[in-house]
C-alpha cells in the first residue's frame, strides 16, 4: 500500500514554503515548532527526497521542495472544494468564510457593512485578511481565501468577477494650497512633481493614474505614501495635491484636516468588486453576498 501525505503535513509544509523559517511557519500553524519540525522530518522521510535546506539561520527550500509546495496547494485546495460541494445542501452564507481585502477599501466598507452582515447572517463565521491586491490573489489562487473584495479593472486569471459599484475618483488638496487653483484645475498647468500618490504596489496608484487620465510623468512625485492616512497627513502639509476614492472621502480619514476635495468626472472613478476561482462551487453563495453589499453599502453622490 502506498503511503500518502497527509493533509495536515502538507498544510505545514505549504507554511514552511510561504514563511523560509520554522518558528514563523510554526505559529503560522498554531503549533509548537518541535512538532512543526517533526512533520516536516516525516514528510521528507515518506518521500523520500529533501524538502529543505538547514542551516543555524536559514532555511531554504529545495528546486524539488518548491515543486512538491506548488502540488500540495493544488491539493489542499481540491480537498476544500470537496468540502464546499458537500456543504452544497447546507444554508448559504453559513460556516467559515475567508475574506480578502484591500487596504484601500477595507476600512471604509467593512464598518458600515459587517453589522448588517452579522444581523442577516448570525452563523457566518468571517474569517478577513487585509493586504495588497497581488498578494490577496495569490491566497485566493493557492486556496487560502475564498474569495476577495478588491478594486478593479486588475489582470486576473481563472476568476469570476462580480462588480458591485462605482467608487469615484475626488481632487484632494489643502485649501491653501500653492500647486494649484481650484477654481481653474488643470493637470497641464500643475507644477512638476506636484501629485502625491501611493507607493508602488497599492492599484489605487495605477487607478488614480489611469482614471484620472495622468500621462505626464513629471507631474507625479517620487514621494510616496505607504498608506491612505500618510498621503492624507502629506496632503495637509501642503506637499502636493492627490486623488481619493469616493469611500474614502465620505469617511472620517479627513476629519480635522485642511484638505478640501473636488469631485472628478464621472468617468474617472474604480470599480468595486468581488472575485472568486472560477471552478469554486460557491459561486451562488458568492453572489449573494455580492448583492448584499449593494443593497446595504450605497456610494454617496458628490
Amino acid at each position: 500500500m502506498t503511503h500518502l501525505p497527509t493533509t495536515k503535513q502538507l498544510r505545514y509544509f505549504v507554511a514552511l514554503d510561504q514563511h523560509e523559517h520554522f518558528g514563523k511557519a510554526a505559529d503560522a500553524c498554531f503549533v509548537s515548532q518541535p512538532a512543526f519540525s517533526v512533520a516536516i522530518k516525516e514528510l521528507e522521510n515518506m518521500l523520500n527526497i529533501q524538502l529543505v535546506d538547514r542551516t543555524n539561520k536559514n532555511v531554504t527550500v529545495t528546486a524539488l521542495g518548491r515543486e512538491i509546495a506548488k502540488q500540495a496547494r493544488v491539493v489542499l485546495r481540491d480537498l476544500e472544494d470537496l468540502v464546499d460541494i458537500a456543504k452544497g445542501n447546507q444554508q448559504p452564507l453559513t460556516g467559515q468564510l475567508k475574506l480578502g481585502v484591500i487596504p484601500t477599501i477595507a476600512p471604509f466598507l467593512l464598518p458600515r457593512l459587517l453589522p448588517a452582515l452579522r444581523k442577516a447572517y448570525p452563523d457566518l463565521k468571517l474569517h478577513l485578511k487585509e493586504d495588497l491586491t497581488e498578494r490577496v490573489y495569490d491566497r485566493l489562487m493557492d486556496g487560502e481565501l475564498d474569495l476577495i473584495l478588491i478594486a478593479l479593472p486588475y489582470e486576473l486569471r481563472n476568476t469570476a468577477e462580480m462588480v458591485l459599484f462605482d467608487d469615484r475618483f475626488y481632487l484632494a488638496y489643502q485649501q491653501k494650497t500653492a500647486f494649484i487653483d481650484p477654481a481653474h484645475y488643470s493637470v497641464s498647468t500643475m507644477p512638476s512633481d506636484s501629485i502625491l500618490l501611493l507607493e508602488d504596489g497599492h492599484c489605487l496608484r495605477d487607478h488614480a493614474l489611469s482614471a484620472c487620465n495622468i500621462q505626464n510623468a513629471d507631474k507625479v512625485s517620487s514621494i510616496t505614501a505607504t498608506s491612505l492616512l500618510t498621503l492624507v497627513q502629506m496632503v495637509d502639509a501642503d506637499l502636493g495635491i492627490t486623488y481619493l476614492p469616493a469611500m474614502a472621502v465620505h469617511s472620517q480619514l479627513l476629519k480635522n484636516t485642511r484638505i478640501k476635495t473636488m469631485p472628478m468626472d464621472a468617468r474617472s472613478s474604480r470599480q468595486i468588486g468581488l472575485v472568486w476561482r472560477k471552478a469554486s462551487t460557491r459561486q451562488d453563495e458568492f453572489t449573494m453576498l455580492g448583492e448584499f453589499i449593494k443593497k446595504h453599502y450605497q456610494p454617496e453622490l458628490p
